[in-house]
């Protein structure tokens, strides 16, 4: 890229001894900062070394002492925007590109950095007619289109850059920072198998990207190939162990394969990179729930909520804890505040109706059930639950209708068609509660004992009789 490679190094993989001995071979030639070098070529030198190091501070001070000796040097007010942009100072980099394009209108690489500090400002029309312009200049100028690409993509104009991209590889197959994009690009449009051949294509060039490693394990995350992943984001933690990032989504991966104490060590890896990482508190809390070490994810939902009070996830987390152990109240306390930040969700409302039947909240659950099914009117547990609350309270007429729409939503419900006749020996309708029973002891022939520990003085009825002889 053009902002990067202007002052590009010679020797990138230098050893930190090599960079220490240039160090103190600068320190000597710039005592009183350097002060008594008048000469422009040292000056450039000496801005270019401190600018490859990214001492952008530095830097500055140098390109302002070889500008004062060459003022009309287009190159250098480039380079003064470079570095100005480098330290996020993106309006006076403006004024340094308008110098330099004043004094030479008709160098590309000016109207690319100028486009790149564009970016960096999101004015993104301006940028994009920047880079227009370098490639009016010079047609085939592969850093202008790629910039161009760039900002396409932060439009999310996808298809408009992987044209670019691919006419950068197509001309130049060694583009490793296209194929990279490209593979960006083709994940943002669920389009993996691309997706993943182009990373892949970019890593045979660029093997310790950790960043390349990290996204092809996103992309075979989304894909479903957690073991895959898993394999990519141990090769981006192999360069980088610091990686907050890659310590996080192999921890999902493991999750989603059952591996819940590879998963937690995972968590508990980002946590100790950054404590303060609430989707890491509150997956780490996750699997510790699915463990079954309930006070551990208590601990976990507390954190995070600490951290982040809107954070309803962990609300709902915790409460399904609470719940876990028979602390109904607090869950429901959970529940109702998640409800507060979220009141669209109907998992918590279902969950809040849940506490409230434990508390003996009755109409207030009944309530919940109804907003569940006015969010989610094709839950067919839902529809359960709401018509058994409603037979539970003597409501006959209204369980009837929601355990007829649990039934129809799925036809092989067995408790349904249990609870269905239950309400229909309690309307005193035994002919059609008959049939339902047939239905739930043909689904599941255990309910016949349930049925003789509930209706015993329906045991001898002729209607009952035969269908709990039946042969299972």
């Amino acid at each position: 890229m053009a902002s990067d490679d202007w002052f590009e190094d010679n020797d990138p993989m230098k050893s930190g001894e090599q960079n220490d001995e240039e160090f103190r071979r600068f320190r000597e030639t710039l005592k009183n900062e350097g002060k008594d070098i008048n000469s422009p070529e040292a000056l450039e030198e000496i801005m270019l070394f401190y600018f490859d190091h990214e001492k952008f501070s530095e830097a500055m001070k140098f390109c302002d002492r070889l500008l004062s000796f060459e003022p009309f040097s287009a190159d250098a007010w480039q380079r003064k925007g470079m570095i100005l942009n480098n330290l996020n100072k993106y309006e006076e980099a403006l004024d340094a590109y308008e110098k330099a394009l004043s004094l030479n209108p008709t160098d590309p690489e000016i109207f690319i950095n100028r486009g790149v500090t564009y970016d960096n400002l999101n004015r993104t029309d301006d940028a994009m007619h920047s880079f227009d312009l370098a490639l009016e200049l010079e047609p085939d100028h592969e850093d202008a289109r790629f910039h161009k690409g760039v900002t396409l993509e932060k439009l999310e104009r996808f298809d408009d850059a992987i044209a670019i991209f691919n006419q950068i590889v197509h001309e130049n197959p060694e583009a490793a920072d296209a194929w990279y994009e490209l593979g960006y690009c083709y994940d943002f449009l669920d389009k993996f198998e691309d997706s993943i051949r182009c990373y892949e294509r970019h890593l045979d060039d660029e093997p310790y990207n950790y960043n390349a490693w990290y996204n092809r394990g996103i992309v075979m995350n989304r894909m479903g190939n957690f073991a895959k992943s898993i394999d990519s984001y141990e090769m981006a933690l192999a360069i980088r162990e610091d990686f907050p990032s890659a310590w996080y989504n192999m921890g999902n991966a493991f999750a989603n394969l059952g591996k819940l104490d590879e998963a937690i060590r995972c968590y508990e890896r980002t946590l100790h990179l950054d404590k303060n990482d609430v989707p890491a508190l509150h997956n780490l809390g996750n699997a510790y729930e699915e463990l079954g070490e309930f006070q551990k994810a208590i601990d976990c939902f507390t954190k995070a909520v600490e951290l982040d009070k809107k954070h309803y996830e962990s609300y709902f987390g915790r409460g399904c804890c609470y719940d876990a152990i028979e602390k109904s109240l607090l869950a429901l306390q959970d529940y109702t505040t998640a409800l507060t930040i979220n009141p669209d969700y109907p998992e918590l409302w279902y969950a809040r109706a849940d506490a409230e039947y434990n508390l003996g909240k009755l109409d207030d659950c009944i309530a919940s059930y109804e907003t569940v099914l006015k969010l989610d009117p094709k839950n067919s547990e839902a529809w359960f639950d709401y018509g058994d609350t409603l037979f539970e309270m003597g409501n006959l007429l209204s369980s009837l209708k929601a355990l007829d729409k649990s039934i129809e939503l799925t036809p092989k419900f067995a408790l349904a068609y249990f609870s269905r006749g239950k309400a229909l020996v309690s309307m005193a309708n035994l002919t059609e509660a008959a049939e339902s029973f047939a239905k739930a002891f043909d689904l599941e022939p255990e309910f016949k004992k349930d049925f003789v520990a509930l209706f015993p003085e329906l045991v001898g009825n002729n209607l009952f009789k035969r269908l709990l002889l039946a042969p299972q």
